[in-house]
C-alpha cells in the first residue's frame, strides 16, 4: 500500500472529518436554537437531522443538551440517540476489523 495510503493516514482522515461534522453539527443546532428565539427563518428539521446521521450525532446531542433544543420531538429524541449508537457501533467494528493494523501503529 502506498504511503499516502497507509491505514494511520486513512484513521487521522476519519478522525479529523468526524471531529469536523461534529464541530459544525453542534454549531447549526446552536444557530437553529438562536433563530428559534429570535423567530427567524429556521433551520429545517431534516438538515438537523441529515448532519446527525451523516456523523454529527455527538455534535448533535451535545447540543440538543446544552441549548435545550429538539429534546422534546421524538424524532430527535429518539433519532440523534439512535444514530450515536450506529456511529459507536460502526466504530467498534472498524477498530474490530482492523484490529491488527491500528495495533501495529
Amino acid at each position: 500500500m502506498p504511503e499516502s495510503l497507509s491505514i494511520m493516514n486513512i484513521v487521522k482522515i476519519i478522525i479529523i472529518g468526524f471531529a469536523v461534522l461534529n464541530i459544525v453539527t453542534f454549531w447549526v443546532y446552536g444557530i437553529d436554537k438562536l433563530k428559534a428565539k429570535k423567530g427567524w427563518w429556521r433551520i429545517s428539521e431534516r438538515t438537523l437531522l441529515l448532519l446527525a446521521f451523516l456523523g454529527g450525532s455527538i455534535g448533535a446531542q451535545l447540543a440538543m443538551q446544552m441549548f435545550r433544543h429538539k429534546t422534546q420531538h421524538a424524532k430527535f429524541k429518539y433519532g440523534v440517540p439512535f444514530a450515536l449508537l450506529l456511529h459507536l457501533a460502526l466504530a467498534g467494528w472498524f477498530v474490530h476489523r482492523f484490529q491488527t493494523q491500528l495495533l501495529a501503529l
